[in-house]
């Protein structure tokens, strides 16, 4: 290679990642502003060093709404489903690790199994007597474990358009390469976010189709928020964690005893309703009810059947609020 060569190369290289540093600088100060402009309501709680962002409203029987991906705990009040338990129940809203303003420690995978632990020791330091757990798409995986592990302490579960067996994802692959150690930090502080600007309306009309998506989440739902760095690397660690997660659970579901309902969008294409068919036939006291008309969103399209799900439950003989609050574990 000749010397001019040589200089134009440098040269060539030099740019290359002056151009990639400003782009992670832009990214990270739009992140800060949006934080900015989008400040966290709820509360804060210490977990092993983890902080953990949720909110804990109202009165009664107690209810944990656990997020998927994409969005934040924040979701289940643009659902309305928030709204309708409040009538009736404490309701504790956490923010999953990565999510809204909960961390995500670097050093961990932050699997399905080791997020509900946190959140179990949560609701041991905020003193919850054996809640019923709501879980909607990768929060159901959170939900299902925490109910694996700690069953005695749960009065029962209403599991949202879940993932819950192995079934070929090919949206794994692109999670799993963002979520790789360096490439995946160099993508999320560069060219994720951007991609992710572009792909959002095409997103979000997945999420819900065959469905609307509806003017609420249009109004309230923050992409800025969805589009953060951090954010981008949960999502993405989350998603390719999907099939694993799933299969370190599915052999444990025939041991719930405790009131489970499955509630499913007929339309759903993220995650088809035969997988909450398939649960229900593992669980056989479970009860299924399969939404016409909705897609994975579903808890947008019926809240109504996801809070009575919960009334239903919390009237079952099982369910007993007299009891010890959680046992630390």
């Amino acid at each position: 290679m000749t010397e001019s060569k040589t200089r134009s190369c440098i040269r060539w290289g030099v740019a290359a990642v002056v151009a990639t540093g400003a782009v992670a600088l832009v990214n990270h100060l739009v992140a800060r502003r949006t934080e900015r402009n989008h400040p966290a309501e709820g509360k804060f709680l210490d977990i092993n060093g983890v902080r953990l962002s949720y909110t804990d409203r109202g009165e009664g029987t107690p209810v944990v709404l656990i997020h998927g991906n994409v969005v934040t705990g924040e979701d289940w009040n643009t659902s309305g489903v928030a709204d309708l338990l409040l009538t009736n129940h404490r309701v504790i809203i956490f923010d999953r690790l990565g999510f809204g303003y909960s961390d995500r420690p670097l050093g961990s995978l932050w699997t399905a199994d080791q997020q509900a632990e946190v959140l179990h020791k949560a609701l041991v330091k905020l003193n919850v007597r054996r809640p019923i757990l709501v879980g909607h798409s990768w929060g159901t995986l959170v939900a299902l474990a925490l109910a694996v592990r700690h069953q005695e302490d749960i009065a029962g579960l209403v599991l949202v358009s879940g993932y819950y067996f192995w079934t070929a994802r090919p949206d794994i692959l692109l999670a799993g390469l963002s979520a790789l150690p360096i490439i995946g930090d160099l993508l999320r502080y560069t060219i994720s976010p951007l991609l992710g600007w572009m792909q959002m309306p095409l997103i979000k009309r997945g999420m819900f189709s065959p469905a609307s998506v509806p003017d609420r989440f249009e109004a309230e739902f923050s992409t800025a928020m969805a589009l953060r760095p951090s954010q981008i690397r949960a999502a993405a660690m989350d998603g390719s964690q999907m099939i694993s997660s799933a299969l370190a659970l599915c052999d444990e579901y025939r041991l719930l005893t405790l009131p489970v309902t499955i509630i499913a969008g007929a339309g759903d294409r993220i995650v088809f309703k035969r997988m909450s068919e398939r649960l229900a036939a593992a669980i056989p006291h479970s009860v299924l009810l399969i939404i016409e008309e909705a897609g994975h969103m579903v808890h947008y399209f019926a809240p109504q059947q996801v809070a009575e799900a919960v009334e239903t439950i919390g009237a079952t003989p099982l369910h007993n609020p007299e009891v010890p609050a959680l046992a630390p574990g």
